[in-house]
């Protein structure tokens, strides 16, 4: 047997171990359950327990805001499930013990319980038993997994939301997200245009023109200052250049990676930014330029409009997901459906994930984003 086999099959072993004592702990709520649907007190509670106890011992159950009516109507069906596990588990135990009983019995030539004083257990007697016995112990031992299936139905039936339901839901997210993605593009697109036209090239169009007017000139004092003119302008309009260029993908960041850049991003802010970046593992391509655009447009907004002290930015792993938190302590009044904070919420939402604003006025502004890791 390779060790893929074995892994795998010691993976189900103790998966089923944690079904069989799933089922225990439901059975032994089971009368609370019943007790709490009928007094119609504790009921969101128990049902969160419940929901609990199936996600830790078999898998998460997606479900929809609880309330008291559908918590009391699940508890009243669900103690059933409890004892039909019950059931289950007992009919399990029992034929174990009879089938070791009897062989053992057989095995050392002595007599057993279940046939009459001083015979002896016979071949023949193992014999007819062990297909019965068999098939009785692999109903029920398959009758676990059954169990704490129908469990996650009923649950799933009456609280949550069906897999056809969230593979429907899930593809209009998709289609709505790569939607927005395409509009953040060419808003993305237009936005590079905008600069390209309005500074770099009407710097270029001054540069071109004093060029021209050094060549037209004979005085020589006047000529070094049309070229030192020309020489500020073609420095601006490079120092430009790499501001749309950088705004567009940061070059650093491919470089030196995602806490380099956030501390040059800090470095030519006009405000003052802390950066506490406690991420261990790099998060890969794709999460690190969400994760440095989010604060780098987030910082921008606030040194532009709340006119902050200080803005400190936080970046963690926790649970399995990247949380990015931008604080200022700002006037606030953020408008989360403005051009550029709602173009941070379409790039995150176009890695799967969250991205929320909260600026009361008067401030302060916590702009965050929760993106699942790769």
């Amino acid at each position: 047997m390779h060790q893929d086999d074995q892994l795998s099959a010691g993976s189900l072993v103790r998966r089923w171990f944690r079904m069989l004592f799933g089922l225990l702990l439901g059975w032994l709520t089971g009368v609370l359950d019943l007790l709490l649907a009928v007094l119609g007190v504790g009921v969101i509670r128990q049902t969160e327990y419940q929901l609990g106890r199936i996600a830790r011992f078999d898998q998460p159950v997606h479900i929809n805001p609880l309330t008291k009516g559908r918590c009391r109507r699940y508890l009243g069906v669900r103690w059933v499930v409890g004892w039909v596990g019950a059931g289950v588990v007992y009919l399990l135990l029992f034929w174990w013990a009879i089938s070791i009983s009897m062989v053992t019995a057989w095995l050392v030539g002595g007599s057993w319980g279940l046939v009459e004083e001083g015979d002896r257990v016979t071949t023949s007697l193992v014999a007819l038993a062990t297909v019965p016995g068999a098939l009785i112990i692999f109903v029920t031992t398959a009758g676990v997994p059954g169990v704490a299936a129908l469990d996650r139905w009923l649950a799933t039936r009456m609280l949550g939301t069906s897999q056809q339901t969230l593979l429907r839901q899930r593809v209009a997210e998709l289609t709505s997200t790569r939607a927005e993605v395409i509009e953040a593009i060419d808003d993305e697109r237009r936005r590079i245009e905008r600069d390209l036209h309005d500074g770099v090239q009407q710097r270029l169009v001054a540069l071109a023109m004093l060029v021209g007017r050094a060549r037209r000139v004979h005085d020589d004092e006047r000529l070094q200052e049309l070229l030192k003119q020309a020489h500020d302008t073609a420095t601006a309009t490079i120092d430009e250049l790499r501001e749309v260029a950088t705004r567009v993908y940061p070059g650093v960041l491919a470089e030196s990676g995602l806490g380099r850049a956030l501390e040059e991003l800090a470095e030519r802010s006009s405000v003052r930014v802390q950066v506490h970046n406690a991420l261990i593992k790099p998060p890969g391509t794709a999460l690190e330029t969400v994760i440095y655009f989010v604060i780098s447009e987030a910082v921008n907004n606030a040194a532009k409009h709340a006119d902050p002290s200080l803005v400190d930015v936080v970046v963690t792993d926790k649970a399995g997901q990247i949380v990015v938190t931008v604080l200022d302590n700002g006037m606030g009044g953020a408008d989360e459906h403005g051009t550029g904070l709602s173009g941070l919420a379409r790039r995150v939402k176009a890695v799967d994930g969250t991205f929320q604003v909260n600026s009361p006025i008067g401030g302060p502004t916590t702009i965050s984003a929760r993106l699942p890791c790769a």
